[in-house]
């Protein structure tokens, strides 16, 4: 993708308390055929709710989670003058009287006086007094004096000083920032045995349908749950903590019970959402007094998704039964969800060039499986009907299609699907 910036897509993070944090207030509003707009659909997900609270959590939990608040060092770093080679440690311009070795996470004792030298390692504090590092490979040694064959050090050679990197109370990392392994490096470094990070929302995730097989071949009008299988490890990929995976069956008093006993943050549901006889639901979310927000979305695949506030405060998103409509939904409201209550930045829309024609819905956005070639262009790929997942499973990114096609050397959206996948 070459990073060519179009539009924000969501408003990212909110609390009252954390000021400057853009977003969109405000219900979808409709796009034909009484469905919300593909864009204004996916902004509004962005935009239904603020960010969970922080918690405090040790460095072997923080990873993959969000700062909470910056983060400023807590002491010097480094906290001492730090020898960078192995060698010795010398005072003045020499020769110079050797005598005893400085190791790593050794006191550095007394002050070395003017014309002394010290044998150190790599990393060891430098005693009081040192001037330079005088490497291994510079110096020579005859009996106990030192030599530098090749001229003493300049003062402050070879050595890390004082607060080099940051001094203790310097701002080293901002809120709002992912939690990576290099994070986790530099905040032990910094003196942290903790981090205040956005609590990861609760998912519960309620695949529905007597259809639906966990094992074994599809036969006798069942089908393998693809989903199952699938949406946990994205949701995780994507910051959530998938708190449970149930399989409901196609009866409105068991969806009922499932969606009123979770306490979840979000509670994703699989199929259900028309208006078939075993399209349970929307009644649920009527007789429970659910707020929705987005009913119908004007995109293809997956246009019967849902967004619903719940009386409980959580929220529900109705995916589409079949498999590539269902990530549809997840890339138009589940993820700036997501985002939004897991505390991360919204992010600008990456677009690319289409490598090829891509036909488009009269009148709905399209989302298109895509690989990239090797001039990062966006090549749509084969087997993207609703049911299919044989095109996603080569894609790294799907494609937004305005209503009416696009053409090839133009610019589109693309929505990273956050796992690799092969070019083309």
């Amino acid at each position: 993708m070459n990073g060519l910036v179009s539009l924000t897509l969501d408003g990212g993070p909110r609390q009252e308390e954390r000021p400057g944090v853009p977003h969109s207030p405000g219900i979808a509003s409709t796009h034909g055929h009484g469905r919300t707009d593909w864009f204004e659909a996916h902004d509004t997900a962005g935009s239904a709710a603020v960010a969970l609270p922080a918690v405090r959590l040790s460095l072997a939990e923080a990873l993959g989670h969000v700062l909470a608040e910056p983060v400023s060092a807590l002491t010097d770093l480094p906290s001492f003058d730090t020898s960078a080679m192995d060698g010795w440690a010398v005072a003045g311009p020499g020769p110079w009287q050797l005598s005893g070795l400085l190791l790593a996470g050794q006191a550095p004792g007394g002050r070395l006086p003017d014309g002394r030298a010290v044998g150190i390692a790599t990393g060891a504090a430098l005693p009081p007094g040192a001037t330079a590092v005088l490497r291994r490979e510079h110096g020579h040694v005859d009996g106990s004096v030192l030599h530098a064959p090749h001229g003493a050090p300049e003062p402050g050679r070879d050595f890390r000083p004082r607060a080099q990197e940051c001094r203790a109370g310097e701002a080293l990392l901002g809120a709002w920032v992912p939690v990576t392994p290099a994070v986790l490096g530099l905040a032990a470094a910094a003196g942290y045995d903790e981090l205040s990070v956005t609590r990861r929302p609760r998912v519960e995730l309620l695949v529905l349908g007597d259809e639906l097989l966990e094992h074994g071949l599809p036969s006798k009008g069942r089908v393998r749950d693809a989903l199952g299988p699938l949406l946990p490890p994205w949701l995780s990929m994507l910051g959530a903590e998938v708190s449970a995976v149930r399989r409901i069956v196609d009866d409105a008093d068991a969806l009922l019970e499932a969606v009123t006993g979770t306490s979840a943050d979000l509670v994703i549901t699989t199929g259900g959402t028309a208006a078939g006889p075993a399209d349970f639901v929307h009644p649920v979310l009527h007789r429970i007094g659910a707020e929705l927000l987005v009913d119908g979305v004007a995109v293809r695949p997956g246009h019967p998704m849902l967004l619903a506030e719940l009386p409980s405060g959580g929220h529900l998103v109705g995916l589409p039964g079949n498999p590539l409509a269902a990530v549809s939904g997840v890339l138009t409201l589940v993820e700036p969800l997501l985002r939004t209550l897991g505390g991360r930045v919204s992010q600008a829309s990456v677009t690319t060039a289409l490598a090829s024609d891509v036909p488009g819905h009269p009148a709905d956005t399209r989302l298109v499986p895509v690989a990239l070639d090797g001039r990062a262009r966006a090549v749509p790929l084969r087997f993207h009907g609703p049911a299919m997942l044989r095109g996603l499973a080569g894609a790294s990114a799907m494609a937004v299609i305005p209503p009416g096609g696009g053409r090839a050397g133009t610019q589109t959206t693309v929505l990273p699907l956050g796992w690799g996948a092969p070019g083309v």
